[in-house]
């Protein structure tokens, strides 16, 4: 690289790379989570992004990117519900030692402070 500009425009075109990226791993994300699209038309998808990413891309957006977004808060929501009920299970089944040690474990470790750890305790002594 000879000068400035030269970096300027290297930066430039590794960011727009970069961005590009992201938006081909969405989209394939999107394309294997809708169930409603054949195996075909994904087939074709992935050919099309293979042979003419950048237009395929745009298209894509452009055509199925309302559906993308309520497919990507369907799994988010999915998620989230998946990680309450393991919490909600793990609270229940541990008992009140093991609930008042992980807590302890916790504060000795500078990840809760001193007065949650006081309520987590009575949550677990209740």
């Amino acid at each position: 690289m000879d000068s400035f500009w030269d970096y300027i425009w290297f930066l430039l075109w590794i960011f727009l790379f970069m961005a590009y990226l992201i938006v081909l791993f969405q989209i394939l994300t999107d394309l294997f989570r809708d169930h409603q699209l054949s195996g075909w038309w994904k087939a074709v998808w992935v050919v099309l992004l293979v042979f003419i990413p950048m237009l395929t891309a745009l298209v894509y957006l452009i055509a199925r990117g309302r559906g993308m977004a309520e497919r990507n808060l369907s799994a988010a929501k999915d998620a989230r519900a998946a990680t309450d009920d393991y919490i909600k299970s793990v609270a229940t089944t541990a008992s009140p030692a093991d609930q008042i040690a992980s807590a302890k474990k916790l504060l000795d470790e500078g990840a809760i402070t001193p007065e949650e750890f006081a309520s987590l305790k009575a949550k677990a002594l209740a």
